[in-house]
């Protein structure tokens, strides 16, 4: 291959991390679901006369996360079989119905199933593609490249949550919901036209891979995988990241507001620290091809157990500030970290498939997260009371980090 877009493939490939960034950009919108809570709820209280509580509109919010998890494993063999750029539109696509359909709804498990069902499904698929196809593209750069790829993720909140607040204002939560639909589907059938896997044993020029040569029958398949201490040891890890993440993104205000902040300050400072959430993924990536996966995830461990102890014993405004900056940032820095080492331990070539069961640790970490730290707030009468679990949590994830998250000692064939 001498050419990629007109340039070397060496600059050329850039292109598909740009495309993955400003298509993960509108996925992102999701984490801006806590701006349609309160219009939703009006909605079915007042128009349609139903008992709905904020809780139960939150519930599509949380199915999408899952199923978005539960569809990743799934994609290898449609990616085989269709190519990255199908697979990318046909995900978005069914993101973009899942809006689309839910502004239809007229109940909330209606709206539940419509959303969280398959919109999570789409994104779980074409999130997937796009992941491996800047992993595939990039075996020198990995961890930049899936950083900033997955980069769009992170940054969305603090883009979308604003304009689903205006189109909400402007012309009705429902009508935001068909907008949002439109916007997606467009956006990707248009931008994942280029979207394609490297020829086989390609590499970037002057590069050779330290373990395998390219153009090796794939290092590992998902079943060798499993197989391996190595991928327990990355999967408990991710999950306790994400657990770890995911609980202090979903009490971010509420913790701002028993340390005395304003109510209106902490509802700004959750777009604010949005910024660190997408800012950790490429740096947490970039470190993860410097430092080795152990030393970034111990790493990681360790900033989540100073900020929880900060928190846990200094629970005041400055402190609170700097340790969910650290938390958020963390959160986003195992977005990085986990695909990256999945594509640097096991292979590319069956890459969407093994990194699928990888994700499945966020998929368990957003269920878990956010119900352990409401248990621990009924428990205590207090959020601050969830620091020193996050922390125990942490010091758990140092000690497997250490122990486990090493290169696995597996043949090419």
């Amino acid at each position: 291959m001498t050419s990629l877009f007109g340039m070397p493939p060496e600059k050329g490939r850039w292109v598909f991390v740009v495309l993955g960034l400003i298509i993960n950009l509108w996925f992102g919108s999701i984490y801006a679901w806590s701006v349609f809570v309160e219009p939703l709820t009006r909605f079915f209280t007042g128009e349609l006369g139903q008992t709905v509580t904020a809780n139960d509109v939150l519930m599509p919010f949380s199915v999408y996360l899952v199923f978005l998890a539960l569809a990743m494993p799934f994609t290898g063999r449609i990616i085989d079989k269709f190519g990255p750029r199908n697979v990318t539109i046909f995900g978005g696509v069914l993101v973009g119905l899942g809006w689309i359909l839910a502004s239809f709804s007229t109940s909330v498990l209606m709206l539940t199933v419509i959303y969280g069902v398959v919109g999570g499904i789409g994104e779980g698929i074409a999130y997937s593609v796009l992941v491996a196809v800047a992993a595939c593209w990039f075996p020198d750069r990995r961890g930049l490249a899936v950083g900033i790829t997955v980069l769009g993720i992170g940054f969305s909140t603090f883009f979308t949550a604003n304009i689903a607040g205006y189109f909400i204002g402007v012309s009705g939560v429902m009508n935001t919901f068909r907008i949002f639909g439109v916007v997606i589907i467009t956006l990707t059938i248009l931008l994942a036209q280029p979207l394609k896997f490297p020829p086989p044993g390609w590499a970037p020029e002057g590069w050779t891979s330290p373990v395998w040569k390219p153009g090796d029958v794939c290092a590992c398949n998902r079943a060798r995988m499993l197989r391996s201490s190595s991928f327990y040891g990355l999967w408990a890890c991710y999950f306790i990241g994400c657990l770890a993440g995911l609980m202090a993104i979903s009490i971010t205000k509420p913790v701002g507001t028993e340390v005395g902040m304003e109510a209106g300050l902490a509802t700004f400072l959750v777009g604010f620290f949005a910024i660190f959430n997408g800012v950790g993924r490429p740096f947490f990536g970039a470190l993860t091809d410097r430092i080795t996966p152990r030393t970034t995830a111990i790493l990681s461990f360790l900033l989540i157990a100073l900020a929880s102890l900060l928190m846990w014993q200094i629970p005041i405004v400055p402190i609170y500030i700097l340790a969910f900056a650290i938390l958020w940032g963390c959160l986003g820095g195992w977005l990085a970290i986990a695909p990256t080492t999945t594509g640097n331990y096991f292979g590319t070539c069956d890459y969407p498939r093994c990194y699928g069961v990888v994700f499945l640790a966020y998929g368990a970490g957003a269920i878990a997260g956010p119900q352990l730290a409401g248990f621990i707030k009924t428990s205590t009468a207090s959020y601050i009371g969830v620091f020193p679990y996050m922390l125990a949590l942490a010091l758990v994830g140092i000690v497997i980090a250490f122990i486990l998250v090493k290169p696995p000692k597996l043949s090419p064939r």
